[in-house]
């Protein structure tokens, strides 16, 4: 089943590329503003500026009042340039706290529409299952590199649905709990064995491999939605 590696592998480059797309951009864009930005504060010196021109043009203000005024104005245009400097950090460290909020909320975006197309993928094209290992004895599933220890009937349940697929077959709830109860398929209930797909999926826990794996089509019955090529029976 090549279909889904195929697809997830082709989402995953899309999903990268679209991702440092958006990064390259939300940094230009960042960029330009912290450059337009810089650009259109006022110069910090223009103000120490403005009173060195009026020490210079006022060269006759001698007297003591005079020139505590000079020295306040001298003293404003000091305050005024190191607030300039305090206000260009504060926007320098705000830009980059931005920038890195952006880029996370983007990195996260794109990660979860990845996996939801995966997911979608998956839930169209069936379960990718490499290998299945049904052991009776020790009750335990083994479905590509994870492992699940069953409940005995579970286990039997599974063990079932595996042999009708190596039979290329489909069973009903019916047919599933008279292969398992050992009655005929008449004496059974459907419920039966629908609650026996319950349980299984119960115990399976993980609800994507419950929900794919264990397939129920309308009106004919239960089947494991995977290449009988790699069922391994125990």
């Amino acid at each position: 089943m090549p279909g889904p590696s195929i697809s997830a592998a082709e989402l995953t480059r899309h999903g990268s590329r679209a991702l440092m797309l958006g990064i390259a951009g939300i940094v230009a864009v960042l960029a330009l503003t912290a450059v337009l930005l810089f650009l259109n504060l006022p110069d910090a010196n223009a103000f120490n500026a403005r009173v060195e021109r009026v020490f210079v043009e006022n060269a006759d203000l001698t007297t003591g009042a005079e020139i505590k005024l000079l020295e306040i104005l001298a003293q404003s245009g000091t305050a005024f340039s190191e607030t300039l400097v305090s206000y260009r950090i504060v926007i320098f460290v705000l830009l980059i706290f931005a920038t890195g909020l952006l880029v996370t909320s983007l990195f996260m975006v794109v990660t979860l529409v990845v996996l939801n197309r995966r997911l979608a993928t998956v839930e169209k094209q069936g379960l990718q299952v490499s290998a299945l290992l049904i052991d009776r004895a020790t009750n335990t599933v083994g479905i590509n590199d994870m492992e699940f220890r069953l409940t005995p009937a579970a286990v039997e349940t599974l063990a079932v649905l595996a042999e009708a697929r190596l039979d290329d077959d489909m069973l009903t709830g019916a047919a599933i709990e008279s292969v398992i109860s050992g009655r005929a398929e008449a004496e059974c209930d459907e419920a039966a064995g629908a609650t026996r797909i319950k349980r299984l999926r119960d115990s399976l826990g993980n609800q994507l491999i419950s929900e794919v794996l264990v397939k129920n089509v309308a009106r004919q019955g239960y089947m494991l939605a995977i290449d009988a090529r790699v069922i391994d029976l125990r």
